[in-house]
């Protein structure tokens, strides 16, 4: 491996550069924002000032046999992702990358109930949000297959990790579903998804998914009790779906809504990944210092 280069340098890309810089890889990202490109400068991350919306700034990317990992997430509204297509549109011939890791969302799959969910299962997303991301699956997918570039699609559950504690819903009060009610919903420690990113991009086989979850599906509610407790936070008041639909934010509800048990075996197995933290248990204690 020569190079990485990250599409949409969010927390999660943060996170997968700095492992590959400690390896004395160089890493370079794509980021619409100088401001936080100069924070991404001063980890050692060369930038370059783009904007997806636009292609015209998408011209002479270092693409050519990078190591791609994709993590900008579609523009709001609507069931399309331009911003994957305007990329696909970008590369020149000859500079096209070694692989891709999109890193897309569980929410493609829609609701399930109590059944479990592979990467077989069919995806039938319910949201906008799952719909603009099962789009540029098969964006890229289609992308990769034109160009002799392998494509690998992460199925991705709720990220948890260090800063990524629901700490800004807790303290500001908002109630979670009763726990006879809940839907199942899964998750992901950020340590574990920088594992299973750098793990795809080794291992992975170009046209595959991958579901990603640590294996152990719970609800929100129990989700947010425990990080209250950890947290030394009050535990959120819980209510009805009636009281939800009146007081939850349209984007709490499209979470809650949907019940999914999602199977992390062939991630395990095919891409050959030792879980740090199986479950909340472990997790949370990792996830830094109480307030």
């Amino acid at each position: 491996m020569t190079n990485v280069f990250i599409v949409g340098c969010g927390d999660m890309g943060k996170r997968v550069a700095l492992g590959y810089l400690a390896e004395g890889i160089p890493v370079t990202a794509l980021i619409r924002s100088p401001e936080k490109g100069k924070l991404l400068e001063a980890l050692g991350i060369k930038v370059i000032i783009a904007d997806l919306d636009d292609p015209a700034t998408l011209a002479g990317l270092p693409t050519a046999g990078a190591i791609l990992f994709y993590f900008a997430p579609p523009p709001g509204g609507g069931h399309q992702d331009p911003r994957v297509r305007n990329f696909c549109q970008a590369p020149a011939s000859g500079a096209e990358p070694s692989r891709l890791i999109y890193m897309s969302t569980s929410g493609v799959y829609g609701d399930f109930g109590d059944t479990t969910v592979t990467e077989e299962s069919p995806a039938i997303p319910l949201t906008a949000r799952g719909k603009r991301r099962l789009h540029a699956e098969s964006l890229l997918l289609e992308w990769g297959g034109d160009n002799n570039v392998p494509v690998i699609i992460l199925r991705v559950t709720g990220i948890y990790g260090p800063g990524r504690l629901p700490v800004s819903q807790l303290t500001s009060g908002e109630p979670v579903l009763e726990v006879g009610i809940a839907n199942l919903t899964n998750r992901i420690h950020a340590d574990d998804l920088v594992q299973v990113c750098r793990a795809a991009a080794q291992r992975g086989e170009g046209g595959e998914i991958y579901n990603v979850s640590d294996g152990h599906p719970s609800t929100m509610t129990a989700y947010f009790n425990a990080a209250a407790d950890f947290l030394r936070l009050p535990r959120p008041r819980q209510v009805t779906w009636e009281e939800a639909r009146q007081v939850m934010s349209p984007l709490m509800l499209s979470y809650v809504a949907e019940s999914r048990r999602m199977d992390n075996r062939k991630m395990l197995e095919k891409l050959e990944v030792t879980l740090s933290y199986p479950t909340l248990a472990e997790g949370i204690p990792a996830c830094g210092q109480k307030l």
